[in-house]
């Protein structure tokens, strides 16, 4: 098989007519990871990725006309780029017009380059009756960007700047995320430039922390999901300090929450328990009202179940 050919064999079918259809594309974004940092093994970058009812969508018209692809909002280049990359994949001429929404902000931590990215593969998959898989995904945006590993359904270890799955690890029942965002946005691109402070013990830490939620996932352990969680968010400290840290983690203990999570190179930190907690509207509305002195916002966030996409 012709090495063009390979990166769309994992799909179900072969692109129907260069004359194409509307397609429809979607990606789940994430609320940061649950654990996120630098592995002893040749100092390599990984995450673990904490897919939330959030979402990228796309849509793609072939043709219209079109020796390109336009995108709308017209700032959003990387995706258009990726479709381009598809189209050219298949030996498709022309171009067309995408147009992107969803409900992921920008700059906060929240996957959405990526999922724009996997929503924008997936619609120009789906304009031509095809399938992309994952792996086929993965390997289109290698080329553009580090990658969040929201082209993975569940939850997975994900090299991220290398754009390569470590590891699938499971699922967990819905969780509910309240987050303070402290206000602006990061630049992922930039904040994936920058050296990592951590050393061999912080290294050898991290292995040890995701061998112990990799176990924690797949007994449904979320006590010590949190431990972990927790524990990721204090050492990422080292990289990106967090003023208010210390005050969510003294409300997550007022509500008995599991720990909190945090979008490593975004603006949000949370606190993490259960959907079906009885006391969710109360716990919600304490930490509301905790974070009420701080600068920045409240939000609340829910976390995708098993079978969920």
């Amino acid at each position: 098989m012709r090495r063009r050919e390979r990166a769309y064999a994992v799909g179900r079918d072969a692109p129907r007519a260069a004359t194409g259809r509307l397609g429809v594309g979607t990606a789940f974004g994430t609320f940061g990871e649950l654990l996120q940092g630098v592995l002893p093994d040749a100092d390599r970058d990984f995450l673990v990725t904490f897919p939330m009812a959030r979402w990228a969508t796309a849509t793609f018209r072939p043709g219209a006309g079109l020796d390109r692809v336009r995108v709308f909002p017209q700032h959003k280049q990387k995706s258009a780029r990726l479709a381009a990359a598809v189209l050219e994949l298949f030996r498709i001429p022309g171009g067309g017009v995408l147009e992107l929404g969803g409900d992921l902000a920008e700059g906060k931590g929240f996957a959405s380059s990526s999922a724009d990215l996997v929503a924008t593969a997936r619609a120009v998959g789906d304009a031509f009756g095809m399938t992309l898989g994952e792996r086929a995904i993965e390997s289109l945006l290698r080329r553009i960007e580090p990658s969040d590993g929201v082209m993975y359904d569940g939850i997975v270890a994900f090299h991220h700047r290398e754009v390569r799955l470590r590891e699938r690890i499971g699922v967990l029942p819905p969780l509910t995320v309240v987050a303070h965002d402290e206000g602006g946005t990061v630049d992922t691109i930039r904040f994936n430039r920058i050296p990592k402070p951590f050393d061999q013990a912080d290294k050898r830490e991290y292995a040890r922390l995701l061998a112990a939620l990799t176990e924690a996932v797949r007994a449904a352990d979320l006590p010590a999901v949190g431990e972990v969680t927790t524990r990721s968010a204090v050492l990422n400290g080292k990289l990106r300090p967090r003023r208010h840290l210390d005050v969510l983690h003294r409300l997550c203990r007022e509500v008995d929450g599991h720990g909190l999570v945090i979008a490593h190179s975004g603006t949000a930190l949370g606190v993490l328990f259960d959907q079906t907690d009885p006391e969710r509207a109360a716990k919600i509305e304490h930490v509301r009202t905790g974070c009420a002195a701080l600068p920045g916002t409240v939000t609340v966030h829910r976390s995708l179940g098993p079978g969920e996409r």
